[in-house]
């Protein structure tokens, strides 16, 4: 190719060029101009059918002075309906049954305030779940730039004793309704976010829909410190029963969720506030931070609590749904578990050990005294003593162990005379077994019974705290089992114990001093005993004074009965059941028996040790010759 045939392409492709950024540049003076004409025969359009169809689409009146003119700044939103939601003054509307009252603003659509009728905070206040102000449920979605609808206020469209339906216009035709229904006699409403005719107006390259829930959960209790001790988030995954939660007896804890999510709850001790979605949150972060006690008494805040979830959108599809449930209710196992989604899993019974007990005996037994009798202090007071007697066979077969231990410690200290070298030590073992073996006593006989009680204890200790029956139910001096009681308030904090004195937790401390006292007086003499004897008969006591202070009332109540039941079994146990004359003359018999003992397992293991000890300090002994 010549020199000229080069310049005249050189110049034909610059030619080409300029006509294109002049093309480029008329075609966006033209858009300009024409989105500006459209935007103001909208904003007339809309002003005149908010005026004029009321009834129709109900949308509320705008002010003329709203629209926007020529030459005006540009407003936030390119959609002129969008302008008229977001300057649109928000209005509430109510939904209530025999259960709550749930109070919806029209900004964002949203839950303003739940009300849990027949129950009351600490003060006697109305029960507000969700107060207004302090809550906010939001979206975030792309409609060619990013909207949230906790800016925008939805038109009401209809309104029914158990439904309300809300909606935001993108056009006559377009639009997100949020649909709000609530059964009789239920806790649990129904929610279902609806868009139609919206595939022309998301934006089909963000298919995803980010959910914005923070809330300032209310302190409603009485001990601030037992109350944040059983208050967390919870969660479940779909297609698991596992319910999971964390943030509890922590100041503040995030998790972050890649899988899908069933449903989350934000948990206070005795009400929770629980979303669940159909379709599942595929991601997200939860988020919980607990307010100081000061701060809770003075603000009634006890903890702010944080979702930012994210679900899929069906862009392609002209109309499609989000099918939502909130629950706004009490923490009551048979009400939670009546929802069949696994609800009443979020009550801190306990883990696969305590938690059966709780769930499959101690609350079928306890709700099934409360139809009969009224008080709950005498049904705690009957739930102890028919604990008492299942487990008093354990609790006798570990009073004879004792004395018997009692009995053969005569015998035992004359084997610790007889070797008190130390390498003696496996020889001292392996005749103190002996004794064991032909006095009919097991090592483990006082321990295994006292270890097969720990988990009731433990279940016990669960289950009071987190039993929303004995919320606000007021026995003797103490007006609240489910919180501490207090004889005396100091006006200060002394550390470790707090600010009043609890008359139960005081009481529990006393019946447990006697009852170790008595328990030491039960078993045998020994060198280490001083120390035992201390930490036992004084600093366990003291402990747990110092603990179950903040603690229900109801709990230290439990553990002061079963210490005095338990002083009632022993003694009578000691008077009719165990002569200790009658036990040292069977181990006496047992052991001048010449049939021969056969070995148990460990005793054939420690025979065995002994053996390769005596041959290998042979071995030593010829290596040195």
């Amino acid at each position: 190719m010549s020199k000229g045939e080069n310049r005249s392409t050189i110049i034909g492709f610059a030619l080409i060029g300029i006509i294109l950024l002049l093309f480029s540049w008329y075609n966006t003076k033209q858009y300009e101009k024409q989105q500006k004409e459209r935007y103001v025969a909208d904003s007339t359009a809309a002003a005149r059918a908010l005026e004029s169809a009321r009834l129709d689409t109900t949308y509320h009146a705008v002010e003329t002075d709203d629209v926007q003119i020529p030459g005006q700044e540009l407003p936030l939103y390119q959609d002129s309906l969008l302008h008229f939601a977001s300057v649109a003054e928000a209005e509430y509307y109510t939904l209530e049954n025999d259960k709550i009252r749930l109070t919806i603003s029209s900004r964002g659509a949203q839950p303003a305030e739940v009300e849990i009728k027949n129950y009351y905070t600490y003060d006697s206040s109305a029960l507000i779940l969700i107060r207004d102000g302090k809550s906010t449920f939001e979206y975030e979605i792309n409609t060619n730039q990013w909207i949230n609808t906790g800016d925008l206020s939805f038109s009401l469209v209809s309104q029914s004793e158990s439904n309300i339906i809300l909606r935001l216009y993108f056009s006559t035709s377009s639009y997100i309704e949020a649909v709000y229904s609530l059964a009789e006699e239920s806790y649990m409403v129904d929610y279902n976010l609806r868009f139609v005719n919206m595939d022309g107006i998301l934006d089909r390259r963000t298919n995803q829909l980010r959910l914005h829930w923070n809330a300032d959960m209310p302190h409603l209790e009485k001990g601030y410190k037992n109350e944040k001790n059983y208050s967390a988030i919870a969660y479940r995954f779909s297609g698991t029963n596992n319910v999971k939660s964390f943030g509890m007896r922590k100041d503040s804890a995030k998790e972050s969720f890649s899988a899908n999510l069933r449903w989350f709850g934000f948990q206070q001790q005795f009400f929770s506030a629980i979303l669940v979605a159909e379709n599942n949150f595929v991601g997200g972060n939860l988020e919980n931070k607990f307010y100081t006690e000061d701060v809770a008494i003075a603000t009634g805040d006890l903890m702010r609590s944080s979702a930012e979830m994210v679900l899929d959108l069906d862009t392609q599809s002209k109309d499609f749904s989000l099918p939502f449930k909130f629950y706004f209710g009490p923490n009551h196992y048979p009400t939670l578990k009546s929802y069949d989604e696994g609800f009443e899993k979020i009550i801190p019974l306990g883990g696969k050990l305590i938690g059966p007990i709780n769930r499959y005996v101690i609350i079928p037994v306890f709700n099934w005294l409360s139809k009969y009798i009224a008080s709950y202090g005498l049904i705690i007071l009957i739930l102890t003593i028919l604990i008492k007697i299942v487990i008093s066979p354990l609790t006798l077969k570990s009073y004879k162990s004792s004395a018997k231990m009692k009995v053969l410690q005569p015998e035992i200290q004359k084997i610790n005379e007889r070797y008190p070298k130390q390498e003696d030590a496996m020889k001292k073992q392996q005749a103190t077994m002996d004794l064991y073996k032909k006095a009919g006593v097991s090592m483990f006989g006082g321990c295994l019974p006292m270890l097969l009680q720990f988990p009731i204890l433990f279940a016990m200790f669960r289950f009071f705290p987190a039993s929303f029956e004995l919320r606000q139910q007021s026995f003797l001096w103490a007006d609240d089992l489910s919180a501490y009681d207090s004889i005396l308030d100091f006006g200060f904090n002394i550390p470790l114990y707090g600010d009043h004195i609890s008359l139960f937790a005081l009481l529990m401390g006393v019946s447990m001093f006697f009852y170790s006292r008595l328990t030491m007086s039960q078993m045998a003499d020994n060198q280490q005993m001083p120390g035992m004897k201390f930490m036992q008969t004084w600093f366990m006591p003291i402990f747990m004074v110092l603990i179950c202070n903040n603690f229900s009332a109801g709990l230290s109540y439990y553990y002061m009965l079963s210490n005095l039941i338990t002083i009632i079994q022993t003694l009578i146990i000691r008077k009719w059941f165990v002569d200790e004359k009658k036990l040292r003359a069977q181990i006496e018999l047992r052991a001048s028996s010449k049939e021969p003992q056969k070995k148990s397992k460990f005793r054939q293991r420690l025979d065995e040790a002994y053996r390769i000890q005596q041959e290998q300090m042979r071995q030593q002994q010829k290596r040195k010759r």
